[in-house]
């Protein structure tokens, strides 16, 4: 499962909300210190972590869609077309880049 480095959970899971990622779970060792959180969108899940040293920044997740258009629509993005997807490529706020894509048929 992807682990992406974020600085503020809160703020990745409302980012990633967006894409239609719903929060399972949040663990921090103790009050106040980083938080590592789970998100998923059926049975696709990611990892969140405000720990340093857990991932590299600029990280590049390529997910899998029914419909790219809607998402695109959702970002203000435009779709490409590529030999294998109609496919947007989006940054995270903490600059994390995910590539969507609808395969081609």
């Amino acid at each position: 499962m992807p682990v992406l480095r974020v600085d503020d959970a809160a703020t990745a899971v409302a980012w990633y909300r967006r894409l239609g990622f719903v929060q399972q779970w949040e663990h921090r060792f103790e009050p106040g210190f980083p938080a590592f959180v789970e998100i998923a969108r059926g049975a696709v899940a990611l990892f969140l972590s405000e720990h340093t040293g857990d991932a590299r920044p600029d990280t590049l997740v390529y997910l899998r869609v029914r419909d790219v258009d809607a998402v695109a629509a959702e970002f203000g993005v435009p779709v490409t077309t590529a030999p294998w997807a109609r496919e947007v490529e989006l940054r995270d706020p903490d600059g994390n880049r995910l590539r969507v894509g609808t395969p081609t048929e």
